[in-house]
């Protein structure tokens, strides 16, 4: 079982969501604390699976990838076969940046970011529907984008 977080331990973790590039010395400094317990809650938010990684999130225009679409897809098969192939074959998809199982009126939910509309219409043709099993596709198109965050607010996780 996992220890709960404490004040301290959460307030770690959102000043690294916020930056995961800062140094142990600047959170202990805004902290109040000392270099050596700040490290070492790190390691042990590590060690416990809070932290999963640290990464650089890109910005999406910069790099060209202009087009992010949402597809909702039905499966035509649920054994777990279907499933786990499903899964395997769009992992190799570097467009699809998000893959969950769900709930509802779909199996699947994809998060794909790609340069333009005319790139996600050659990915449905030469990637998507090629793939065995694949029922029901619905895509939604994003038009704008009103927030984008990785940061969870930890405030709103009980003690």
């Amino acid at each position: 079982m996992q220890d709960k977080l404490d004040e301290i331990d959460s307030r770690i973790l959102s000043l690294l969501q916020q930056n995961s590039d800062r140094t142990t010395k600047s959170i202990a400094n805004e902290l109040g604390m000392t270099t050596t317990p700040i490290f070492e809650r790190i390691k042990k938010l590590e060690k416990q699976g809070y932290i999963k990684k640290y990464v650089a999130l890109l910005n999406h225009n910069k790099l060209g990838l202009k087009q992010t679409v949402f597809i909702g897809i039905t499966l035509q098969g649920h054994t777990r076969s279907f499933l786990e192939k499903f899964v395997k074959q769009i992992n190799n998809f570097p467009e699809v940046i998000e893959c969950h199982r769900v709930s509802g009126n779909f199996d699947y939910l994809l998060k794909l970011v790609v340069e333009d509309i005319e790139a996600y219409e050659t990915f449905i043709i030469t990637k998507l529907t090629l793939l065995p099993y694949l029922g029901n596709v619905q895509s939604l198109i994003t038009l704008s984008t009103g927030k984008d965050t990785n940061e969870i607010d930890l405030s709103r996780i009980s003690e």
